[in-house]
């Protein structure tokens, strides 16, 4: 099983590949959910990095109750933009630990 991610960058541009006169920098969300791991592949354009991170955490707060409510004891969830090369920019990570 693979998770991943397409998604549009609501306001920024769309996330659709199509190159416009003006280049916009291509990203790429990563889910990452103990063993499991998907890329998107449909690329996100944002204006630059800071709007990239808006975006990602924007995203990922739409999801942090769901993911919450199954994430497992001593357990890790991870969501990561990529860049065009796709090396890791940004990563927001949920850790779910017992003491016992």
């Amino acid at each position: 099983m693979r998770f991943g991610i397409a998604l549009r960058a609501h306001g920024l541009g769309g996330g659709h590949l199509a190159r416009r006169c003006q280049q916009m920098p291509l990203y790429f969300f990563r889910i990452r959910n103990g063993r499991y791991s998907g890329c998107a592949e449909q690329a996100t354009e944002c204006d630059d990095r800071d709007a990239a991170w808006k975006e990602m955490t924007s995203v990922c707060a739409d999801m942090a109750a769901g993911i919450s409510r199954k994430l497992q004891e001593n357990s890790e969830w991870n969501m990561e933009l990529l860049d065009e090369a796709k090396k890791p920019v940004f990563r927001i990570s949920i850790i779910a630990e017992s003491f016992d």
